[in-house]
């Protein structure tokens, strides 16, 4: 896995987190960097540690999927994607400035849902190839997105919102189909 696939994935997943991140710079009247920082730091570890215990759950069952491995990495991959790039035209907001613990461990367990079924298709797709190194990216990656989405929300409203949405969305349907394409020898 290159950097570049690697940098790929981790904007991809980020997206959501940078979208919900948004609208929580949106809803907030007078924004801090404690503010920012907790954002950030909330969404961050939650994508470093989902797909880190995909990434294990997918290890746990390679032997039994070990023949159809790239078709459930492009499925799943694929799924979680185009379901981004649907979401990505919602004009539905949700504005709420609550940071609470409770209301910010709902949200990044929901906004990293997918990051745990990508731990499950890295397995799939690279082994445990350059995984330590992937994971922990991810999270910095989704902590400053994140960050920067608090204050990108509170001055610019949610105009970004859907289109970081849409773009991580196809990045991880192709990175889907490019797995497909290599296992199936034509990349």
């Amino acid at each position: 896995m290159s950097f570049l696939e690697i940098l790929l994935i981790s904007v991809s997943l980020a997206a959501d987190a940078f979208a919900v991140s948004i609208c929580k710079g949106l809803s907030l009247k007078k924004i801090n960097i404690k503010d920012a920082v907790k954002v950030g730091i909330w969404f961050g570890l939650f994508q470093a540690l989902m797909p880190t215990i995909g990434f294990f759950l997918g290890e746990t069952f390679e032997h039994i999927i070990i023949c159809i491995d790239h078709w459930v990495a492009f499925i799943l991959l694929a799924t979680i994607g185009g379901k981004m790039v649907f979401e990505s035209f919602s004009h539905e907001e949700k504005v709420d400035s609550d940071l609470s613990f409770k209301t910010m461990l709902i949200l990044s367990i929901a906004t990293s849902i997918d990051a745990l079924v990508v731990g499950i298709a890295y397995v799939c797709a690279y082994g445990s190839k350059n995984a330590i190194i992937t994971f922990p990216i991810i999270g910095i990656i989704t902590f400053v997105l994140s960050f920067v989405g608090v204050y990108v929300g509170n001055k610019f409203g949610s105009k970004y919102k859907n289109i970081a949405e849409f773009t991580g969305g196809l990045i991880l349907v192709l990175l889907g189909v490019e797995i497909l394409l290599e296992h199936l020898g034509f990349l």
